[in-house]
C-alpha cells in the first residue's frame, strides 16, 4: 500500500527526506520518511517502488548467484575431472607396478639359470675327458683280472707288472673319486633305467625279479649324472 505525504510549504520549512528499501513477497518496497527541521514532525510511510524503476538490487543479487553457481558448477566439473585423472593414474601406476614386478622375477630367474649353468659347466665341462679315461680304467681292470694267481706265484717278475697294475688302477680310480666321478657295480641291486642298460634277461630263483644278476662292464657318474650306464644281465620274472 501507498502511505501520501503531506504537502508542506518549502518556505516556511525545510524537510530532511531518508528513504529505506527492503523486499516483502516478492515485491519491493521502501520506507519514506519527512523531517521538518523547524517544528521537530516527522511524517512516513510505505511507497512501492514502481517496476519500471525497480532498482537493480534484485538483479545484481542475482546475477551474483548465477556467478556463484557457475563457479559451483566449475569447480564440481574440474573435482570429477581430477577424480577421472587420478583413477586413470592409479590404474597406469598398477600396470607399471605389475610390468615392473614381472621384469624383477623374470630377471631373477634368468640370473638362477645362468647361475645354474655356470655351475653346470663347472662341475659337468670335465664330462667328455672322463669318459675317455673311463676306456683307460677298463683296460686296467682287464688286465689285471687276465693275470692267474698261480703265475703270481711262481713268477716274481709277473707279479711286479701285476702289484704295478694294481697301483695304477687304485690311484686313477682315486683320481677319478677326487673329481666326482664314482663307480657303479649294481650286482644285486634293482634295475633302474636311468643307470643301467639291460644286455639280457636271466632265470635265477635265488633273486628277485627285476633286479640285476650279472654285470659286465662297470658303469660311472659324474656328481650324480650318469656318464656311463651299466651294463647288465637282468633277472627274468618267471612265466
Amino acid at each position: 500500500a501507498s502511505v501520501k505525504c503531506k504537502r508542506l510549504n518549502p518556505v516556511k520549512m525545510a524537510a530532511r527526506t531518508c528513504m529505506s528499501r527492503f523486499l516483502i513477497g516478492g515485491r519491493r518496497y521502501q520506507l519514506l520518511k519527512l523531517t521538518c527541521l523547524n517544528r521537530g514532525s516527522i511524517f512516513g510511510g510505505l511507497c512501492t517502488v514502481p517496476n519500471g524503476k525497480e532498482e537493480p538490487t534484485t538483479t545484481a543479487t542475482g546475477q551474483e548467484d548465477e556467478k556463484t553457481d557457475d563457479k559451483i558448477l566449475k569447480l564440481e566439473e574440474q573435482l570429477t575431472k581430477l577424480q577421472t585423472d587420478i583413477t586413470t593414474v592409479e590404474k597406469k601406476h598398477a600396470e607399471v607396478q605389475d610390468k615392473y614386478k614381472r621384469s624383477l622375477a623374470e630377471t631373477e630367474n634368468l640370473r638362477t639359470r645362468m647361475q645354474k649353468q655356470i655351475d653346470d659347466v663347472k662341475l659337468f665341462g670335465i664330462q667328455s675327458f672322463c669318459k675317455d679315461l673311463l676306456e683307460v680304467a677298463d683296460i686296467m681292470g682287464k688286465a689285471t683280472e687276465s693275470i692267474p694267481e698261480d703265475e703270481l706265484k711262481n713268477n716274481s717278475q709277473l707279479k711286479n707288472l701285476f702289484d704295478g697294475f694294481v697301483m695304477t688302477e687304485t690311484q686313477l680310480l682315486k683320481v677319478f673319486k677326487k673329481n666326482g666321478l664314482d663307480q657303479m657295480n649294481p650286482v644285486g641291486e634293482k634295475f633302474d633305467p636311468h643307470q643301467h642298460e639291460a644286455l639280457f634277461q636271466i632265470p635265477d630263483p635265488d633273486k628277485a625279479p627285476g633286479s640285476v644278476a650279472v654285470v659286465t662292464k662297470i658303469g660311472y657318474t659324474l656328481h650324480g649324472r650318469t656318464v656311463r650306464p651299466a651294463l647288465v644281465g637282468v633277472v627274468a620274472t618267471p612265466s
